[in-house]
C-alpha cells in the first residue's frame, strides 16, 4: 500500500512540474546523474554542457536545469536571454571547490608558455582566466590541438593522467578530483568479473589511473550509451554515478547493469527532488546570476572549444 502511494504521489508531483513548465515556457534538463523520477520527465536528458547547447535551441524562457551549480552556470553562459533556474540550490560540486579562479592566475604566472584547459566541471569565473574548456569526451583532442609543448589542466587530475596518455605534450595537472569517482578500486572489478564472467567494464576518465588501467573501454557518459548499446555483451559493469543506469536499462532491457561500487553514487546529484523543482518554478527562486565580464569571458573559453 506504501509502495503504490509513493508511486502516485512522485505521479501527481510530475503532473504539477509538467504544468509549471508550460506556464512558464520553461524546460527541465536533467543530468545523468540526476534520480531517476527526475530524468523520467526532463525534456532533454545528458551531459552537462550538451543540455545547455540544446537548450540554446529552443524557443524557452527559462531552464531548470537539474543537475549541480557549475552546470547551471554554463547555461546561463550559453544562454543569456534565458533564465536559468538551479533547483535546488546547495547542489554543489566537490570537485569544483578545489580550485579557484586565482589559483588558476597563479598557474598561468607559473607556467607562462602553457594554456589552461579547463574541465567543464569548473566555475564560471575559472573559465573565464582559463585558455579553453574541455569536456571527458574531448579532452584529448582539446590538448593535441594546441600548438603548445606543455598544457595546464584543471581541476581533475585523473582526467590529466587519462590524456597524457594519449599525448607527447606534458600535462601539468591541478590535484583536483571527483570523490565518488574514486570510489572503485580494481579489487572491485576483479571480484565483480569473477561474479559475472564475460561482463564488460566500462568506466569514466575521471577514475583513478589504476582503475582505468583495468577497464575495458574509457569514456564520458554519453559516450557510455552508445558504447552498451552497440556491443554485443550482456552484463555491464559501470565504472560512473549510478544514476546513469536508469536510461541504461530503459534503452537495453535485454542487458544487465552492475555499478562497480556501491558507493558509486554523487550526493549533490541526488539533491535535487521533485519538490525542489515545484518549489523553484512556483516562486521563480534559486535563479543563476553571473557577472557580465565574466559570463562573456567564460564563454570565449567554451566558444574556443566548440570551434574544434
Amino acid at each position: 500500500m506504501n509502495n503504490h502511494n509513493n508511486f502516485e504521489n512522485i505521479k501527481a508531483k510530475q503532473k504539477r512540474i509538467k504544468e509549471l513548465l508550460k506556464e512558464k515556457n520553461a524546460i527541465l534538463l536533467a543530468h545523468n546523474y540526476q534520480r531517476d523520477e527526475i530524468q523520467e520527465i526532463a525534456d532533454f536528458q545528458g551531459d552537462s554542457l550538451e543540455l545547455s547547447i540544446k537548450a540554446n535551441k529552443t524557443d524557452a524562457d527559462v531552464i531548470v536545469f537539474c543537475g549541480v551549480r557549475f552546470m547551471a552556470e554554463s547555461a546561463a553562459i550559453m544562454n543569456p536571454d534565458k533564465t536559468v533556474i538551479l533547483p535546488n540550490e546547495n547542489a554543489g560540486c566537490p570537485m569544483v571547490d578545489m580550485i579557484t579562479a586565482e589559483d588558476i592566475v597563479n598557474l598561468k604566472a607559473d607556467y607562462p608558455d602553457a594554456p589552461v584547459v579547463a574541465y567543464v566541471n569548473t566555475s564560471a569565473e575559472c573559465k573565464a582566466v582559463s585558455d579553453i574548456c574541455c569536456t571527458s569526451a574531448n579532452a584529448v583532442k582539446v590538448v593535441n590541438s594546441l600548438p603548445a609543448k606543455r598544457i595546464i589542466m584543471v581541476p581533475d587530475k585523473n582526467l590529466g593522467s587519462y590524456v597524457q596518455r594519449f599525448t607527447e605534450k606534458e600535462i601539468i595537472n591541478w590535484p583536483g578530483y571527483c570523490p565518488p569517482h574514486k570510489r572503485t578500486t580494481p579489487e572491485d572489478i576483479k571480484k565483480l568479473k569473477g561474479k559475472y564472467p564475460g561482463a564488460v567494464f566500462v568506466v569514466h576518465p575521471e577514475s583513478t589511473p589504476e582503475t582505468i588501467d583495468v577497464a575495458d573501454h574509457v569514456s564520458s557518459t554519453s559516450g557510455m550509451y552508445k558504447f552498451v548499446r552497440e556491443s554485443a555483451a550482456k552484463y555491464f559493469i559501470i565504472g560512473t554515478e549510478r544514476g546513469i543506469i536508469y536510461k541504461m536499462k530503459k534503452e537495453n532491457p535485454d542487458k544487465v547493469f552492475i555499478s562497480s561500487n556501491r558507493g558509486l553514487i554523487c550526493p549533490n546529484m541526488k539533491k535535487t527532488h521533485l519538490d525542489d523543482v515545484i518549489n523553484s518554478l512556483e516562486n521563480m527562486k534559486n535563479i543563476i546570476k553571473i557577472s557580465e565580464d565574466v559570463r562573456i569571458q567564460a564563454r570565449k573559453s567554451i566558444e574556443n572549444m566548440l570551434t574544434l
